[in-house]
């Protein structure tokens, strides 16, 4: 397993439109439609890293957790599946119904929109403002394969309550590690 950090890109910055293909409800769908009224929780994750298979129960949790708040969740798989055939399109969907995804699951083919986003690894995470300004980025929590620390999602988890409670996250923002995005 790679470890790499994800880019800790400047708070405040917006959010880069996109318009990809949801494997789930197998239509295009764009940022616009999809980002909650009150924030929007970006997420570049994948089917095999092992990373990711780690949080995928805690990022559903929350998702479901926050939706009532109008905090949107979005994932998105940017790798290359000529190499990682186990992140197509077709097994995105199988993975997104085993894991019970309440979230579109979109498909970045261009790999374009995760090079807008500057995102490095899977899974990375973005929060962002109604305006879709970003006051998060970084790790879920403090747990990682083998560490032995329980995946709660306690680091995003407090982010969003400071943005809904229109309170500053005072807190150190870490960057998220994981598997890097397999490039073409």
């Amino acid at each position: 397993m790679a470890r790499t950090p994800s880019n800790m890109v400047s708070l405040g910055t917006k959010a880069p439109d996109f318009s990809l293909y949801d494997v789930i409800s197998e239509e295009q769908k764009n940022l616009n439609e999809l980002k909650g009224k009150n924030g929007s929780v970006i997420m570049f994750i994948c089917n095999h890293c092992p990373y990711v298979k780690h949080v995928n129960k805690t990022i559903v949790n929350l998702s479901n957790k926050f939706k009532n708040n109008d905090i949107n969740f979005i994932g998105i798989s940017s790798n290359d599946i000529i190499n990682y055939p186990e992140d197509s399109p077709e097994l995105m969907k199988v993975n997104a119904f085993e894991n019970n995804f309440t979230f579109p699951y979109l498909y970045d083919e261009s790999q374009e929109i995760a090079k807008k986003y500057d995102a490095a690894c899977t899974p990375d995470f973005y929060l962002y403002d109604r305006e879709l300004k970003l006051t998060y980025r970084g790790q879920l929590d403090n747990s990682r394969p083998g560490n032995g620390i329980e995946c709660n999602g306690e680091d995003l988890d407090y982010a969003i309550n400071c943005l809904l409670s229109d309170n500053e996250n005072n807190r150190i923002q870490k960057p998220s590690i994981g598997c890097n995005i397999k490039w073409k």
